[in-house]
């Protein structure tokens, strides 16, 4: 209906005596404004009793729901028609197409933003566990402090409930990144076990309301696993260089964030205060030269580490190199062994779950 035959059919409504029954023959849209109009005390319209007719009621209810799945399906047509303008596709599953055995696998490095659902009502996994009880994968969530949602693994194992920061499996992801790449995030988000930096801006915003648990997961290269664990996790944000803090640590892979047990070694090693730094953004504390070029990757490195899990990935366990720059947790197996799977992942302190925490890094 255009903008004419709207304005012609409220005169005849304003001028005309319609009753509701009179009304129920013409079409939904009509009806529609036919029952706003009734109810509306603007209008000099033939005065009808208080109580609406039921039927009328009803009708209009239905409407209002029609209306609310028309408005989602404008929403997502609009935003699909964003994308193929911007971009020549839209994807809406992360569900990938099997690959031909003659096809060489050639893994991307980006962190999309428009993949899972597109109704966001969840700030992180563990309200999304609490409403849904859905299982693993990956999903879109919108904490408080930001303005778009973003794409982010939720593991629904190990109690449920865990946001996904970080995750190293197979090597196919560089993490020695620049700056820029670390603040925006980085990765393979398709399947369980893709490697992926979820950003440094979307790692504050779901840490910085505080009073969550920080959990890493870890594997080596016989399949044994080993876990820590802090408390209050956070960083700051950019202009401070994304600066770490965290609190009380338990576990049984060893405090490494803290510097290990000996107090020399966490005056140099300790990642506790220390400023993130990238290969182009120097914030450490070795004068001499660059954790992140020796190291290769981005971290909250100090003179240089006892944990570096954004490190260069070295198959079989233990290796050789001028630096140890591998995947390294030293309290556990120490600075010259690479780790096969890591896992950063949070979710809020006093989380409620029955099956509780600790069994390690998922496979």
């Amino acid at each position: 209906m255009d903008g004419y035959h709207f304005i012609k059919f409220a005169i005849l409504l304003n001028s005309q005596e319609i009753t509701v029954c009179e009304v129920q023959a013409m079409s939904p849209i009509l009806l529609l404004v036919a029952c706003y109009t009734c109810a509306s005390p603007g209008l000099s319209v033939r005065t009808y009793p208080p109580q609406a007719d039921p039927q009328c009621l009803r009708e209009l209810a239905k409407l209002k729901d029609s209306i609310r799945g028309l408005e989602n399906k404008l929403f997502i047509g609009a935003w699909k028609l964003n994308k193929l303008r911007e971009h020549g596709y839209f994807h809406l599953s992360h569900i990938r197409p099997p690959i031909s055995h003659n096809e060489t696998v050639l893994e991307p490095a980006f962190l999309p933003t428009t993949s899972g659902n597109l109704i966001v009502y969840d700030q992180d996994c563990a309200m999304l566990y609490e409403r849904m009880k859905p299982p693993s994968g990956f999903y879109r969530i919108k904490p408080k402090t930001v303005t778009e949602p973003f794409l982010v693994y939720c593991d629904m194992s190990d109690g449920g409930g865990w946001t996904v920061i970080q995750q190293r499996r197979n090597g196919k992801v560089n993490f020695n990144r620049d700056w820029s790449a670390y603040k925006d995030g980085f990765g393979n988000f398709q399947r369980h076990n893709d490697e992926f930096w979820l950003g440094n801006e979307n790692i504050r915003a779901l840490l910085l309301e505080g009073k969550n648990l920080m959990k890493i997961d870890l594997m080596d290269w016989n399949g044994e696993k080993n876990y820590a664990m802090y408390e209050n996790f956070r960083i700051s944000d950019e202009e401070d260089k994304y600066r770490l803090q965290f609190g009380m640590y338990s576990g049984r892979a060893g405090d490494a964030l803290s510097g290990g047990s000996r107090m020399e070694e966490q005056w140099s090693a300790s990642h506790y205060g220390m400023q993130f730094s990238t290969k182009d953004e120097d914030q450490d504390r070795y004068l001499q030269g660059s954790c992140a070029q020796e190291n290769k990757g981005g971290w909250w490195y100090n003179r240089c580490h006892s944990a570096n899990l954004n490190g260069k990935f070295y198959r079989g366990g233990e290796y050789k190199a001028v630096n140890d720059d591998g995947v390294v947790w030293m309290t556990w197996r120490g600075l010259w062994y690479s780790l096969r799977h890591t896992t950063m992942k949070v979710r809020p302190l006093f989380f409620m779950d029955s099956l509780g925490s600790g069994n390690g890094a998922g496979e």
